[in-house]
């Protein structure tokens, strides 16, 4: 009898501090989604397609994004990646989006190729 006395309450205890340690637990998980649902609204990037017009030197980089604004009235992306300049345009979600716009592209600018890469949604 004076066993159950002590048994009883002590997992009575013992339940309760396991209830209490998992709801801790699980407002932590829920405030961790709430953060990481936030964080992807905000930063709307993913996987997709860009056409690059130009790799090379900063003048020729330069003109070709200028020249490609002034024809097709889209603006082109200049970015530097050592040791080289970067011209690249578009945020195609698909690889059929990509080849549909490079072929347009090619008439004027020959080089143009298609990169799998991160893209602004």
């Amino acid at each position: 009898m004076n066993i159950k006395k002590i048994l009883i309450p002590s997992l009575s205890l013992s339940l309760l501090l396991s209830l209490s340690a998992f709801s801790q637990e699980n407002d932590k998980i829920n405030e961790i989604l709430s953060k990481r649902i936030e964080y992807n609204k905000n930063n709307r990037t993913g996987k997709g397609f860009k056409i690059q017009l130009y790799n090379g030197n900063e003048t020729t980089a330069y003109r070709v994004k200028g020249n490609f604004e002034a024809e097709f009235g889209i603006v082109a992306v200049l970015s530097y990646e050592s040791p080289e300049w970067k011209v690249r345009v578009g945020n195609y979600k698909t690889r059929l989006e990509a080849d549909r716009a490079l072929l347009v592209i090619k008439e004027k600018f020959g080089g143009a190729i298609i990169l799998e890469t991160k893209i602004n949604l």
